[in-house]
């Protein structure tokens, strides 16, 4: 007569995981950070890090951009990911227009930095920010407000006017000198950046 099954141990469910992140081998495109052609006079940059709960910075995440143009369009040119014809290849933007995309990875000390050009929507001057970061089973949204740093220099904006001051801040971009902004993205914590949700 044949032994009796056991009954195996009850198993707990493998919990989720993120995949990769494996961002800086396919997504980030040379010159991803040139929104904005490089002579262009208007040129402004936004530059900042991404830090996790505890402060530290992340050195693998990747964040793309998206805004309006300095006349308030949202139509940007296909400038960004142009292709060779013949090879598919990358050719690398045209470096004569504004494409209001961008595509950055941080680099090894978390930081990154993009090249634009003032973006001209009603209210306050926003870029459209979004983050894929190790340890995000979804993508973050958020928006990188660029003011002087003046009381009342946000204007009136529908999601500003929503949040107490202390939260409102951590989607002010602080303006520095010679036309650069920092705005740096912290994705849990104490100063968590405000994120959006898209329904």
């Amino acid at each position: 007569m044949n032994a009796p099954i056991e009954s195996p141990e009850r198993l707990l469910p493998t919990p989720s995981h993120t995949v990769g992140p494996f961002y800086g081998y396919a997504l980030p495109f040379p010159e991803g950070e040139q929104v904005a052609p490089k002579e262009h006079p208007d040129r402004i940059a936004l530059h900042g890090y991404v830090l996790d709960g505890e402060g530290k910075p992340i050195p693998d995440a990747l964040l793309e951009f998206w805004q309006a143009g300095p006349d308030g369009s949202l139509k940007g040119t296909p400038g960004s990911l142009r292709r060779d014809p013949v090879t598919g290849g990358y050719l690398g933007r045209n470096g004569i227009d504004f494409t209001g995309f961008g595509r950055v990875a941080t680099d090894a000390d978390g930081h990154y930095a993009l090249y634009t050009l003032p973006p001209g929507n009603a209210g306050p001057p926003y870029i459209s920010v979004c983050v894929f970061a190790r340890g995000l089973l979804h993508h973050l949204f958020t928006r990188a407000y660029l003011t002087d740093g003046t009381e009342g220099s946000e204007g009136t904006d529908a999601l500003l006017d929503s949040l107490p001051a202390e939260r409102r801040a951590t989607l002010i971009a602080s303006a520095e000198p010679n036309r650069t902004y920092r705005f740096d993205i912290r994705l849990q914590g104490e100063g968590e950046t405000v994120f959006l949700e898209f329904q």
